[in-house]
């Protein structure tokens, strides 16, 4: 198959525009339409995208014939209603992180997928970045020996309004959820899903969590500790420590185009240029499972977004919040 891939893209807002820049870096991208709650908002963003067709419905964008793929880019509390509705249609969807609110609700878009049989993955773009990618190469090779610590951070001034979408316990809102899933995603992705969890947060005037501590203990004996917040500038790194040294990912962690290995007293750095923001390293894999008639990705599979979940869950159980 070497025809295009056609995307349609599901909401309007920041991270929808970021994403259709970067598919320009995909050469058997094609962008068709737009679909939105609303005809103005769809048409503004087609019109700035130079995207051939806007719908003022999620229907209306799933319906459309020439539409392969959704990437579905609402606020965290509508993915599982816009995740179904692409679903159902019998169009693969690319969701953006978290893909659900909670558990059950990631656990539905799965077995929809499954009973389906059209494709589902969540946009955890971090896992599809080079020098991420080659950090975890470096540990599974046993470059710093047995993994005994996570240390990340991810935390920003967000605007202090209760009802902005970060805050907004209505929209899925809280640092846990928006960028407390970063953190977590690299413990997992280096050490697994942990056995014991505490966690503690500053919550605000909504109940959602502006400022969250994570300490995550593994049978083995390795630790996690892990923070995110939406009141301060923090350092944005992932430190990875073994028992013959240590992997730093610099600021933006998430996004990194380096890799700093610690060993003794040898510093060895790489770096792993990216074009634009990188969000077309998701879509490229998407393309990949597509054209192979996979329902679910090897590299961001079914399970691990359910385990994220699962861990995601249990913190939010420790701090007190509910949506």
């Amino acid at each position: 198959m070497t025809d295009p891939i056609r995307w349609g893209i599901l909401a309007t807002g920041g991270i929808a525009a970021t994403f259709v820049t970067d598919l320009k870096f995909l050469p058997d991208a094609e962008v068709v339409a737009v679909g939105s709650r609303s005809d103005e908002a769809a048409e503004a963003f087609a019109g700035t995208h130079g995207i051939p067709r806007a719908y003022g419905s999620w229907q209306g964008l799933v319906d459309d014939p020439d539409v392969d793929v959704v990437y579905v880019a609402t606020p965290h509390s509508a993915h599982v209603a816009a995740t179904s509705t692409v679903l159902n249609a019998g169009k693969a969807a690319l969701t953006e992180k978290p893909i659900a609110l909670d558990l059950a609700g990631a656990t539905t878009l799965v077995e929809l997928s499954r009973v389906r049989q059209v494709f589902l993955m969540e946009a955890m773009w971090t896992r599809f970045i080079p020098a991420v990618r080659h950090a975890l190469d470096l540990v599974r090779d046993g470059a710093i020996g047995r993994v005994t610590s996570v240390h990340s951070d991810f935390g920003f001034p967000a605007p202090d309004d209760p009802t902005h979408r970060l805050h907004a316990k209505a929209l899925g809102g809280g640092a846990t959820l928006d960028v407390g899933i970063y953190p977590v995603t690299i413990a997992h992705l280096f050490l697994g899903p942990p056995d014991e969890i505490r966690a503690w947060a500053d919550l605000g005037p909504q109940e959602t969590d502006r400022n969250t501590a994570m300490v995550f203990g593994y049978a083995s004996g390795a630790v996690a500790t892990l923070t995110c917040s939406l009141v301060g500038q923090t350092p944005t790194i992932a430190v990875i420590s073994g028992s013959e040294g240590f992997i730093e990912l610099p600021a933006k962690f998430f996004m990194t185009r380096q890799v700093i290995l610690h060993r003794g007293d040898s510093v060895e750095v790489r770096d792993f240029p990216v074009d634009g923001t990188g969000y077309h390293l998701e879509a490229a894999e998407v393309h990949d499972c597509l054209r192979a008639g996979l329902v679910e990705s090897p590299v961001m599979p079914h399970a691990e977004t359910l385990s994220v979940l699962t861990t995601l869950d249990r913190v939010r159980a420790e701090i007190g919040v509910t949506y």
